[in-house]
């Protein structure tokens, strides 16, 4: 069977044709990629900038001490904007709270204000605190819903201050990714330092995120983001040692770990 051909400028005024209605509708193309791009994820640099007034430092105040201050790790603010979600191993123990208080550190740079706090509730299994500031309300980040947890891979952020405040409060934002969902890890030294309670968590553990990311002690209660709804999905709580303690800073493991955020739900009830 033999198919004729038709005439080169039957081909020619075809493709042509099909050419220009192709250069017709690139605009909407473009369009419809770019407002696709727009809603299904959030610009990175928006979300550090609209939640660092969110970001607090948590510690100390002594005036007797030199210095005064100090800050111990990181806290956010939820609900009302007065309430600050942080991790309850931060918290010391006030040993004279007549002189010793417990205080937050608000503001960017040397350009801070210590506000005195109060813990409302402490959750030692879930290593997490709430505590309620006595200033003004601050701008409250959004906690994602309880359920579903995030899904393994999905791309993360979290903020605060990993070295506390030598140069003054800034804020510092660190990326990666969420790497599994696993037990809680439970550190010990030998089984004979193990308390009757870590013992039970580790017949029946909760289960954490597990970041491929780089966080430092100071990142200790540092809000855990969603990189592409915005919504906080955890408190960084600790992280791998590789080593000793004093290497954390410099050999980090690249391994932390965080709580989910249906536990601070929890605690918030």
């Amino acid at each position: 069977m033999v198919t004729q051909t038709p005439p080169h400028g039957v081909i020619l005024r075809s493709n042509l044709e099909s050419v220009r209605r192709y250069f017709r509708i690139l605009p909407l193309l473009v369009l419809i990629c770019l407002l696709s791009f727009n809603t299904s994820g959030h610009d990175l640099r928006e979300l550090v900038e609209t939640s660092k007034p969110s970001i607090v430092g948590i510690g100390t105040q002594l005036k007797t001490r030199r210095p005064p201050n100090l800050l111990m790790a990181t806290g956010f603010v939820i609900g009302d904007g007065k309430m600050i979600a942080t991790n309850a191993h931060v918290i010391p123990p006030i040993e004279n709270p007549e002189f010793e208080k417990l205080v937050i550190f608000v503001g960017t740079g040397r350009h801070v204000e210590v506000r005195p706090v109060k813990i409302i509730k402490r959750d030692e299994t879930h290593d997490l605190a709430i505590l309620r500031q006595m200033g003004a309300p601050l701008p409250a980040l959004k906690l994602a819903p309880p359920e579903p947890p995030l899904a393994e891979g999905s791309a993360i952020a979290f903020m605060g201050y990993p070295i506390g405040s030598v140069l003054g409060l800034y804020p510092v934002t660190h990326g990666g990714y969420l790497s599994a969902i696993t037990p809680v890890v439970i550190p010990a030294a030998n089984s004979n330092s193990l308390s009757a309670a870590q013992v039970r968590a580790l017949k029946n553990p909760y289960f954490v995120y597990q970041l491929d990311a780089t966080a430092y002690p100071g990142n200790s209660g540092s809000p855990l983001f969603d990189t592409d709804s915005g919504n906080v999905i955890g408190v960084i709580n600790k992280v791998f040692v590789k080593s000793r303690k004093e290497k954390v800073l410099s050999d980090p493991s690249d391994i932390t770990y965080a709580i989910p955020v249906k536990f601070l739900h929890g605690l918030m009830k």
